[in-house]
């Protein structure tokens, strides 16, 4: 099969066959005088697919392969599509100048993306909104995602200009409220929950900037 190099969109391919077609494709930039022109976009279309192109200045190319290897893009470091509520998610930390991939964090760690959890303290929703918080943020129904997701993200943002950006403290009081991150010196609490909840986030939230 022929397929020139001036098009825009070369190839659509399912995922199974993208490995093993981009470390062939990096073979030819290095090989191919012309190529080197430009890069190669590759692009998650969908859950099932990529799309290859030379469009070198799409904002939502994931990964660019060029003669010197393959490297995530500053635009798809963290691509959401395959997650659960990834547009509710995108929109409340678009809204709130918080990392997207962080509330995914968050999220997994505080509910497994199960919307009518709800903790024995009475924390509910996707990001275990405490009672008097959730009244505090305005949210009349606490399991409604859309309502939980955005409340939790203000919350979050909140608690890290409190804490001066201090994300493991800011994650602590999230956790255990504010006044107890202050009452121990702006520091951790001393409580096995805290000390272990931290960790799984922050853990959580590498893994995600890591892989996506």
């Amino acid at each position: 099969m022929h397929t020139s190099y001036a098009c825009a969109k070369l190839l659509r391919m399912t995922k199974t066959l993208t490995t093993a077609f981009v470390l062939s494709l990096w073979a030819w930039l290095s090989l191919t005088p012309e190529s080197r022109a430009a890069d190669i976009c590759v692009q998650d279309d969908d859950q099932e697919a990529f799309s290859i192109s030379n469009t070198s200045d799409s904002d939502h190319c994931q990964w660019r392969v060029s003669e010197h290897g393959m490297a995530a893009s500053s635009a798809g470091k963290f691509s959401q599509k395959s997650l659960p509520y990834a547009t509710m998610i995108k929109t409340a930390a678009d809204a709130t100048l918080t990392d997207a991939a962080l509330l995914h964090a968050v999220i997994k760690t505080e509910s497994d993306y199960q919307p009518q959890a709800r903790s024995p303290r009475g924390a509910q929703g996707l990001m275990q909104l405490m009672p008097a918080t959730a009244r505090q943020l305005g949210v009349s129904n606490p399991r409604d995602p859309a309502q939980n997701i955005l409340a939790g993200a203000r919350y979050l943002q909140q608690l890290r200009q409190q804490f001066n950006d201090n994300l493991p403290l800011a994650l602590a009081a999230y956790n255990a409220g504010p006044a107890a991150v202050l009452r121990h010196g702006n520091t951790i609490p001393p409580y096995a929950e805290t000390q272990a909840y931290v960790p799984r986030v922050m853990q959580e939230y590498q893994r995600l900037l890591s892989q996506y």
